[in-house]
């Protein structure tokens, strides 16, 4: 003689919560994602994690030309006379962002809103209005203060 020690129902219920208690321990183990950082011209749109982070807090001075060195993984095609709209995580926006291209800070003050849009061309001209290299790498840097605290990468391809 066998004696049901829990009800059909008993039973369903406590496999729904191990598995719940199951599901919550493994998130328990996913670091936070990055903010993002998004590229979008026409009605193509990018986004991607940082490539640096450090949860808001500067970045180590030993780290920052390494990250700055870093290859985009994400490409957007862009036209000269294409806009081109970047756009960042509130908390990112909070603290100021600026750009750089190939490396090279292109702003001397933080952006303090989530989107802005800048010409095509800008990102493949010289200072002298001259088309320059086909490709370029654009990188949305947050700071704060004078401290680096977050790097995405872009890289922007010329279209004809």
């Amino acid at each position: 003689m066998t004696v049901a020690f829990f009800s059909g129902k008993g039973r369903r219920i406590g496999v729904a919560l191990g598995a719940v208690s199951a599901g919550l321990l493994v998130l328990s183990a996913c670091d936070k994602p990055t903010p993002l950082a998004t590229v979008t011209v026409g009605d193509n749109s990018v986004s991607t994690e940082a490539a640096c982070y450090n949860d808001g807090d500067a970045l180590k001075e030993s780290e920052i030309q390494g990250c700055l060195n870093k290859k985009a993984d994400k490409t957007v095609k862009v036209a000269m006379d294409d806009k081109v709209h970047f756009g960042v995580d509130p908390e990112v926006a909070d603290h100021g962002w600026t750009l750089f291209i190939n490396g090279q800070q292109a702003e001397q003050e933080p952006y303090k809103k989530t989107y802005r849009t800048i010409p095509g061309s800008a990102f493949f001209a010289s200072q002298t209005g001259e088309t320059t290299s086909s490709k370029t790498q654009v990188s949305v840097v947050e700071t704060k203060g004078q401290k680096l605290t977050g790097v995405w990468h872009f890289q922007l391809t010329k279209t004809s």
